[in-house]
């Protein structure tokens, strides 16, 4: 477990969503050290990129999702995306998926990170430009109607974003955080 949680690392023998990618289970893409930290790899094994996904066992539904980050996502190449976010595979309510998620999207340049309730729409999406800071902390709360997101990035000149919407908000029911 992880975070007092049971989880399940995702695995694919060909490439799937999101992306598509390929996933693995290897120690080498997910594991959690002796301090309790999870830690998520990309790695290139057998002339592929191996991605990492964790899911939880676990669904909540409506409440509050925390993420606690121990390294710097502002300097993720050009083709990375991490992703901190709510799923279910039934497609009611395109899936109940809620992002966070760090990227450059194909590009160096411009925002970083975005909010996102699905589907990704003018109304249901925030872009900003999440500071080099090696700490951060991410969340949203999803209630009936309405999702508010929050990031504060460690240390005093970076102060925190935050976006609230009620644009096509998802019922709960299944869905899982990842």
């Amino acid at each position: 477990g992880f975070s007092g949680l049971e989880w399940t690392v995702k695995s694919s023998r060909a490439e799937v969503g999101p992306g598509p990618n390929l996933f693995s289970d290897s120690p080498d893409n997910a594991w959690v050290d002796a301090q309790g930290r999870l830690h998520l790899r990309i790695t290139y094994r057998g002339g592929r990129w191996r991605c990492a996904e964790v899911v939880a066992e676990a669904s909540f539904g409506y409440g509050t999702y925390r993420f606690h980050l121990d390294s710097s996502v502002d300097d993720l190449g050009p083709g990375a995306v991490l992703g901190l976010f709510t799923w279910s595979d039934d497609p009611v309510d395109h899936n109940r998926e809620i992002d966070i998620e760090f990227s450059r999207w194909g590009s160096m340049y411009g925002h970083n990170a975005q909010y996102v309730v699905q589907p990704e729409a003018r109304a249901n999406i925030h872009r900003f430009a999440q500071a080099r800071q090696r700490q951060s902390l991410h969340g949203f709360r999803w209630e009936a109607g309405r999702v508010s997101f929050e990031s504060q990035a460690g240390g005093e000149s970076a102060g925190p974003t935050s976006w609230t919407t009620s644009s096509g908000i998802p019922s709960p029911g299944g869905a899982n955080v990842r």
